[in-house]
């Protein structure tokens, strides 16, 4: 098998059609990009992102994310809303160059402030939530579920909003996802990691 190749630009790149596909880029290289594209890195490949959520979407996002940042007022942990940079660092180390995982999940939140810097966070959040979308819903229920499972995310949300359904997983003593429940309707969610935070499925569509 041939070896993995790193592309590392000296220059900023503006055009997303100058990058190799087939090659694995860090987030010294991300750093770099200034083209418009909205993309992530997964283990050094590129993804794109959806180019502007639909409506549902957006609801969902202001919904949740507006009563996870009025129950955590005074509280330790954050809340955070993308566009927000999560740099997951792989053993090789915590340097940009050395960081080939660089996502943005629709809701995080962070309870350890050492994670948190100008950039962004480095290092698994607390909970990290996904919004399907036709154009994201393979990545998010197969890459990241992967990716946030093996950097250690404690409480993982998958909300569907077509079926209005929300999946939470969280993570078990073994280090693998456990699925907890599926809510719908006048099911009353309660999350793990926000102890005390509770709500009914409904009223996040």
């Amino acid at each position: 098998m041939m070896p993995v190749k790193y592309k590392i630009p000296e220059e900023n790149v503006d055009d997303i059609t100058l990058l190799d596909s087939g090659a694995a880029y860090s987030y010294a290289d991300y750093l770099r990009w200034t083209f418009e594209d909205r993309v992530e890195l997964i283990k050094g490949k590129i993804f794109h992102m959806s180019p502007a959520p639909n409506r549902s979407h957006q609801k969902v996002s202001a919904s949740l994310g507006n009563k996870m940042y009025n129950f955590l007022e005074g509280h330790s942990c954050e809340v955070y809303f993308a566009p927000f940079d999560v740099r997951l660092p792989s053993k090789k180390g915590s340097e940009d160059k050395e960081i080939f995982n660089v996502v943005q999940p629709d809701i995080v939140v962070v309870c350890d402030q050492s994670k948190l810097d100008d950039k962004g966070c480095i290092g698994a959040p607390d909970l990290v939530v996904e919004i399907l979308s036709p154009f994201t819903a393979a990545k998010d229920l197969k890459n990241k579920y992967s990716l946030y499972e093996e950097s250690g995310v404690r409480e993982y949300w998958i909300v569907y909003p077509g079926e209005e359904i929300i999946e939470i997983f969280a993570l078990g003593d073994n280090g693998k996802f456990e699925l907890r429940n599926r809510f719908i309707g006048e099911d009353e969610i309660q999350s793990v990691v926000l102890v005390g935070f509770s709500l009914k499925a409904r009223d996040i569509f």
